[in-house]
């Protein structure tokens, strides 16, 4: 393991039809999106596991039951964890706060990205042995990928206070807040976001079932 006090903290939904990858609804249907979701999921786990760049934890949302995590979990040696808190920032903030404790850095990363892949996470762990975050940046406004170590805890809650979560705004508030609170952070190449109908075209068909 190439880094192995570090953890990479990935979030998701079961992939249970109408909760979850919503904004595809109109594109997809209920089932159609789901099955997206599922699919984004196990192929970011392949992508990241087999690269053995350090400890993960998948935080899943609304509980580890499904079967789905678990087998994820079987498979890749992952540890799962329930996500818990009012709204996804508040969901971050307490994952983060988890994993520092006992951790150094952290990535937190989502299942929406084909494209973020084991370089990519390599170079945010190098860019956190310079600087104490780092921010991968998506081309909807939002981020695919925050890196922090231990030195941010005391700025935790402002980095993750109410967001507009998958809004256009929530990069360019992410950055003013690391400004604001006197945080360097390196930024990675902007990546793209499967979460609206016109991000559909940039993904394997055979994932649309």
């Amino acid at each position: 393991m190439q880094s192995p006090y570090a953890r990479i903290l990935v979030f998701a939904k079961a992939p249970v039809p109408g909760a979850c990858k919503t904004r595809l609804i109109p594109a997809l249907g209920p089932e159609g999106a789901a099955r997206l979701a599922e699919a984004l999921l196990i192929d970011t786990l392949d992508r990241i596991a087999t690269a053995d760049l350090a400890q993960i934890e998948l935080w899943c949302a609304p509980d580890i039951s499904h079967p789905l995590f678990q087998a994820l979990a079987e498979r890749h040696g992952l540890s799962l964890q329930t996500q818990f808190g009012a709204d996804l920032g508040e969901r971050m903030l307490a994952a983060t706060a988890a994993a520092l404790a006992s951790a150094e850095p952290v990535l937190l990363i989502g299942t929406d990205c084909p494209d973020l892949d084991a370089d990519y996470l390599q170079q945010a762990l190098a860019a956190l042995a310079r600087r104490p975050a780092v921010l991968g940046p998506a081309n909807d406004g939002g981020y695919v990928l925050l890196g922090l170590r231990r030195s941010t805890a005391p700025v935790l809650p402002a980095l993750f206070a109410p967001m507009p979560w998958g809004s256009d705004q929530v990069a360019a508030m992410t950055r003013e807040r690391m400004r604001a609170a006197g945080l360097e952070w390196t930024e990675l190449p902007t990546l793209t976001d499967i979460d609206r109908p016109e991000d559909l075209t940039s993904i394997d068909p055979a994932w649309l079932g």
